[in-house]
């Protein structure tokens, strides 16, 4: 079936998309940049690179990150890392569902054969 994907971009041109936002929720299940960077198959620095742009973009940050410790450092979604989060899940419903009848319309003209992507 055809689906969205949505990428919000803010009036300054930066943005979050569905890898940011299964980035922060793989943080928040975690409590690791590391480890949810690992769950993703992506590198640290990716991930830390993202997470720098997601804070960069927001007078809130939407991760920090503990440091040493006991335990190691670790790092956890702010108050706004879990709205920004919930915000963009909630408008990815929402434009599913609003956008349902003309996918389904749409998929029924597609090629059932993978073509190359433009």
């Amino acid at each position: 079936m055809a689906s969205l994907k949505i990428t919000l971009v803010t009036d300054a041109g930066n943005r979050i998309g569905p890898g940011k936002a299964a980035l922060l929720e793989s943080i928040q299940s975690s409590g690791s940049i590391s480890a949810a960077a690992r769950a993703m198959g992506m590198d640290y620095k990716r991930a830390w690179l993202l997470l720098d742009s997601l804070n960069s973009a927001f007078t809130t940050p939407a991760v920090i990150r503990n440091t040493g410790g006991h335990g190691g450092g670790g790092a956890v979604l702010t108050e706004f890392g879990v709205e920004l989060v919930a915000r963009y899940r909630r408008l990815e419903s929402q434009a599913r569902m609003l956008a349902a009848a003309d996918l389904d319309a749409l998929e029924r003209h597609a090629k059932r054969e993978v073509s190359s992507k433009v």
